[in-house]
């Protein structure tokens, strides 16, 4: 510690600005907090830097690249259709500053204090924080963690230029002849499919019997077929064992079964999970209750077992999902406020922006059963749904999970074109307690992605118009 580094009081302390951190900040702030947020790094964190936000970006270019080659059943053709992968580049990088900019603005208009720095925590009311230069204590009466993941490195594949986490996989210069995938989770899948679309061809080497794994087989089969289309090969049960580099590529090592095998790439992708950042932070010294995972015990309003310290996001336990720690970061600020609020996470969708989407919220089938409730499955296919047929993308089906004595929604499950944005209907019909009637009676548009929610429903309730019952 520098000399006269006299301590600052502060009110409510949030370490971490991504889109945990930020948004408790900003709610904290409206309840009448005095709010300081503190980041090493970038306004956003991770998602809006280096993976929510540029991977989204990165996935639409590749979609743009494939639907500009044409479609020879629609009738459509084209010549010489080529990519400037940097222009590609830059395009992400302007969406990314842009809602990083708008973060910085968020922050400011709702008058909390932002200061760069790294933090250590010395008590239950103390932190340093440190930069290249200086180091500054903060005293404070409540602090809300939120300092996300990092990618899982391993032994036999430490990160460099040729092995790739999901950031160095967003920022190539090039698109790859080929690619390695370590991992067929939502990461790997999501960025597999984009460089396949920019025509790379792409391994996909999963440890476990399928890709995928949180999504039901119904689920992920349709992604798997979409992806044997884009000459995508997977190979599952498969471990990788080691990485040989060259200057100009790898040799990825791995075994199936038994078999050994390699494979030569320009690059290799590891995707295999994330490390919540909670070490070297001081938080066990503090007496912070962690589990042997390094994520952090809280009760329903996001309390640890510190009374005046909360924790959200990826350092809790939960999928490491933004919109998860966005919705934690709303309940931790009001706590603090004194507000009657706590986490509920069965209205929390879950999304991979593979080809075609894949959307959840609520129980699947299996685990309502597992929960004790008695349910019936109700689907729909986006082959009978004209909007599907017209977009010429309708692989997939949406299926409603209901109560079988009142028709309750209690989840549903969508594999499918905007899967992403047509789940959002259906966690608003489980948070409001909405049965399949309510559904099957509200009016969508025609033709429309979205009456297929409206035909699911009448399929639950016996009454379907554009299927065989």
């Amino acid at each position: 510690m520098v000399v006269g580094d006299f301590p600052i009081e502060l009110d409510t302390l949030v370490v971490g600005a991504g889109p945990g951190g930020y948004v408790a900040a900003i709610r904290a702030a409206q309840t009448g907090q005095n709010v300081t947020i503190v980041d090493k790094g970038n306004l956003g964190g991770v998602c809006l830097n280096v993976g929510c936000v540029p991977s989204k970006a990165l996935i639409q270019a590749g979609h743009r690249y494939e639907h500009a080659k044409g479609a020879d059943d629609m009738g459509i053709k084209s010549e010489n259709t080529t990519v400037d992968f940097s222009k590609v580049q830059e395009w992400k990088g302007s969406v990314v500053n842009k809602l990083t900019g708008g973060v910085e603005g968020l922050l400011k208009g709702n008058k909390v204090d932002i200061v760069k720095g790294e933090v250590y925590f010395v008590d239950k009311n103390t932190v340093r924080v440190m930069d290249d230069k200086n180091s500054q204590t903060y005293t404070f009466n409540n602090c809300i963690i939120a300092t996300g993941s990092r990618p899982i490195e391993l032994p036999t594949f430490k990160y460099s230029d040729r092995v790739l986490d999901s950031t160095g996989a967003l920022s190539l210069e090039e698109v790859p002849k080929k690619l390695v995938v370590i991992g067929g989770g939502y990461i790997g899948t999501e960025l597999g499919t984009a460089y396949a679309n920019f025509d790379t061809e792409v391994t996909i080497l999963e440890g476990t019997k399928d890709i995928l794994g949180g999504f039901e087989k119904q689920m992920s089969s349709v992604v798997k077929k979409r992806l044997k289309k884009k000459g995508v090969s997977i190979e599952t049960e498969a471990m990788a064992q080691g990485v040989e580099e060259r200057e100009d590529g790898v040799t990825v090592k791995y075994e199936v079964k038994g078999e050994e095998k390699s494979i030569d790439a320009d690059y290799v992708l590891v995707t295999v999970g994330r490390r919540p950042n909670t070490d070297e932070i001081g938080l066990e010294e503090m007496g912070l209750d962690l589990t042997d995972k390094g994520l952090i015990n809280i009760d329903n309003q996001c309390r640890t077992n510190i009374e005046n310290i909360y924790a959200i996001g990826d350092i809790v336990a939960g999928p490491p999902l933004a919109h998860k720690a966005s919705y934690e970061a709303k309940v931790a600020a009001e706590a603090i406020a004194g507000e009657k609020t706590e986490i509920d996470y069965l209205g929390i969708p879950a999304v991979v922006f593979s080809d075609p989407e894949l959307a959840s919220v609520g129980y699947s089938e299996q685990e309502a059963k597992d929960a004790g409730y008695e349910v019936k499955a109700s689907k729909f296919p986006f082959g009978a749904n004209g909007r599907a047929l017209s977009l010429n993308d309708s692989d997939g089906f949406l299926k409603l999970i209901t109560r079988k004595d009142d028709d309750l929604v209690i989840g549903a499950q969508i594999a499918g074109p905007n899967a992403s944005d047509m789940i959002a209907e259906l966690g608003l019909a489980i948070e409001a307690g909405m049965t399949a009637e309510d559904l099957a009676l509200t009016i969508h548009a025609h033709p429309t992605l979205g009456e297929i929610t409206m035909e699911a429903a009448e399929v639950a309730i016996g009454q379907p118009i554009h299927i065989v019952k």
